[in-house]
């Protein structure tokens, strides 16, 4: 097949334009639809007592609520028009689900960090995810109007400016491209911002396997044991679980062992051979339950604590992998194992990934992927952060998608042409993330309401830890 020429290529980006106008972008589209009844939807079939724990982590405020419902958006997005040009996004790109880590080469890097909704969509939804979120966090911080619409103008800007330099680039340039906290550095505005740069470099160096298991676990002898911490952390079959009789049926039947050791072999087979040898020098030590985000408590995420024969630690984490809120509305095609999707969706949007990354089949068919738990991993406290930290923060994300969505798609030119070199883009997705904020906080006031009244259970982390202090 012939390949395109370059200004075809552009051509077909700006042709997108007469499908979806770039002003478009800034309508949220006529919302009929009921938030709690979509909530209920994608609470279905989680560890039952977590489902209380999970509203009550999003009634903390509208942002946290924000970050339990991208099935909220993802409907709402589905009701608009879009631009037609598809590509794996991450569909969950909020800037919260920005995050540094260590390379397989132990660099320090800067990219999105959590690919459960991955999916095919269009390229503008991560871009609606991102801006919403950024509106939504200034308003929990207090800020001016102004100050959140300047948020959201930095990062579609950067988008805008990064892509424009992607599509200049070759096919390997943008697969070795990364953002390294050396980079991040370089290019930050001001003093501050490189500060901040280098005490999130000295932080994620303490955030080690090794440090991790003076925290969690504790020594019987040669054998090393995770302690409970509910309602975060407990064993399935322990004193403190959380799982109702029915649910730990599946670990009890046939022993949590062998089923773990079926998954194990599942999974190894997802490996390239020399990650499977260097796994086969660790044991398994112990297996836990580990309730993570807001927007996944209730899904099931185990935790595998592993040692080498020096007794240095590895911890592994499985976490179950659900249909994508962007398959299902954007009715892109279906995948035949949604933890190979997670993972090849993660591969190919972030510039390097984990070692470990694999997927499996669990009890009941359920999917599940693999990761290491924590790795030089690092997220920012944007509630610590000024205006300056924050746009600074904002252009990174906008640069990080930018970076993602040109490696992922090989679409730089055509997003780059529909974009445009002006700011009317921009200028329409600050109206849209304004409109949908606003969207957001009456959906958030409906969530309050149904909580108040019982008709959803809402319980922080102190009320269900004080149960096992009882």
């Amino acid at each position: 097949m012939k390949a395109s020429t370059i200004a075809e290529r552009e051509a077909r980006g700006r042709a997108a334009r007469e499908h979806s106008k770039r002003s478009s972008h800034k309508a949220v589209g006529e919302l009929h639809r009921n938030p709690i009844e979509l909530l209920k939807q994608s609470s279905e079939d989680r560890v039952h007592n977590l489902v209380p724990l999970r509203y009550g982590r999003m009634a903390v405020s509208p942002f946290t609520f924000f970050r339990g419902t991208a099935i909220l958006q993802a409907h709402d997005l589905s009701q608009v028009r879009d631009s037609g040009l598809t590509m794996p996004i991450c569909g969950d790109g909020h800037l919260m689900n920005f995050g540094g880590f260590a390379t397989p080469e132990r660099q320090l890097v800067f990219d999105l960090n959590d690919f459960d909704e991955v999916s095919v969509g269009p390229f503008e939804w991560d871009l609606k995810r991102l801006t919403a979120s950024l509106v939504v966090a200034a308003r929990h911080m207090r800020l001016s109007r102004g100050a959140a619409e300047n948020l959201v103008m930095t990062a579609v800007t950067e988008y805008r400016d990064r892509m424009s330099q992607y599509a200049q680039c070759g096919a390997l340039e943008l697969w070795y491209d990364r953002i390294t906290f050396d980079r991040m550095a370089e290019t930050a505005l001001t003093p501050e911002g490189r500060r901040a740069v280098r005490r999130g470099m000295e932080k994620a160096a303490s955030r080690t396997h090794e440090n991790l298991l003076e925290k969690m676990a504790e020594r019987h002898g040669e054998h090393w044991t995770i302690r409970d911490a509910p309602p975060a952390l407990f064993h399935v079959l322990g004193a403190n679980t959380l799982f109702t009789e029915e649910e730990t049926e599946a670990f009890r039947t046939g022993s949590s062992r062998k089923m773990l050791e079926r998954m194990w072999g599942e999974y190894l087979k997802t490996m390239s051979h020399d990650r499977r040898e260097l796994l086969s020098h660790f044991t398994v030590q112990d297996t836990v339950f580990k309730v993570v985000g807001v927007g996944s408590v209730g899904t099931r995420c185990m935790v595998v604590l592993m040692v080498d024969h020096m007794g240095k630690p590895l911890f592994l984490q499985m976490k179950e992998a659900r249909p994508s809120v962007i398959a299902r509305f954007y009715k892109s095609q279906g995948n035949k194992h949604e933890g190979e999707r997670v993972v090849q969706g993660q591969r190919m949007l972030q510039a390097a990934s984990d070692i470990f990354l694999g997927w499996a089949t669990g009890p009941l068919g359920r999917h599940f992927y693999f990761r290491q738990l924590r790795d030089m991993k690092l997220s920012a406290n944007i509630e610590l952060f000024d205006v300056d930290l924050l746009e600074g923060y904002a252009r990174l994300c906008g640069w990080i998608m930018a970076r993602a969505h040109a490696k992922a798609s090989g679409q730089a030119i055509e997003v780059s042409a529909y974009i445009g070199r002006g700011d009317q883009f921009a200028e329409a997705l600050t109206g849209y993330a304004a409109a949908y904020a606003d969207q957001v906080e009456r959906d958030y006031d409906v969530f309050l309401k149904a909580c108040r009244s019982g008709e959803l259970e809402a319980r922080t982390d102190e009320d269900m830890a004080a149960d096992f202090r009882m």
